[in-house]
């Protein structure tokens, strides 16, 4: 299952399409080709796609409060740079902690990229339905979309079985193999959940407390975002 194309195209093309709904002029250089990353959905036909899937997951009524949020992000490195940031600022503050290099996704080989890849867009699916939006209707939309990106079986019972799910912020955070992986999945949930909503902001304070994040990190995470969507 290549999880790792199919996320890097949707954090791009969802930036040109929320701040299209926001009303925005998208960035130039956004959309198009994913690089290295995004081979597997390169190209206009794939961005186009993979702004339909986000929409969906998004929601409507969404897009507006959480697209200058997703917009900051220009695909999976710049994902990682802010869980980079974030990591390492919070390392810093702990007197006589260990200073290791923050082993964030983009400063890995190709197979851990896939597997941070994987717990990431566990994490977004989880948030897109932090608010209860995605009824039996959007869910069979949801994946008539993903099938259009990629017919890959294994990929399409995933999503079937993620879309399913009852939300459980205790399951997602088990996806969660290092504290860097904690911290992308986090920064990948603020990015999509509505913060003035309180069902989506319990669920958020939920998931943190299930991927055992430090309160400072939590914080250093959230300021992260806020600076980037400025």
């Amino acid at each position: 299952m290549n999880t790792r194309g199919l996320l890097d195209q949707l954090l791009k093309s969802g930036q040109d399409l929320l701040q299209k709904k926001a009303g925005a002029t998208p960035h130039k250089g956004s959309s198009g080709s994913a690089g290295g990353l995004g081979s597997l959905l390169s190209g206009a036909g794939g961005g186009a796609l993979a702004a339909g899937a986000m929409g969906l997951l998004i929601g409507n009524k969404k897009a507006r409060k959480v697209g200058g949020k997703v917009a900051v992000y220009g695909g999976l490195a710049a994902l990682g740079v802010l869980a980079y940031k974030a990591y390492g600022n919070w390392q810093a503050q702990q007197a006589g902690a260990a200073k290791g290099e923050p082993q964030t996704l983009d400063r890995l080989p190709p197979v851990q990229v896939e597997q941070h890849s994987q717990a990431i867009l566990k994490a977004l699916v989880a948030a897109a339905k932090a608010d209860g939006h995605i009824d039996e209707r959007e869910r069979n939309l949801i994946e008539g979309e993903f099938r259009k990106l990629d017919n890959d079986e294994e990929l399409q019972h995933w999503l079937h079985a993620e879309l399913n799910k009852p939300l459980d912020p205790a399951d997602v955070a088990r996806a969660a193999r290092t504290p860097e992986m904690a911290a992308e999945m986090y920064i990948a949930s603020v990015m999509l959940v509505d913060e003035e909503s309180f069902m989506e902001k319990s669920y958020l304070d939920e998931l943190a407390r299930q991927l055992r994040l430090e309160p400072g990190l939590k914080a250093e995470l959230e300021k992260q975002v806020r600076q980037a969507s400025l």
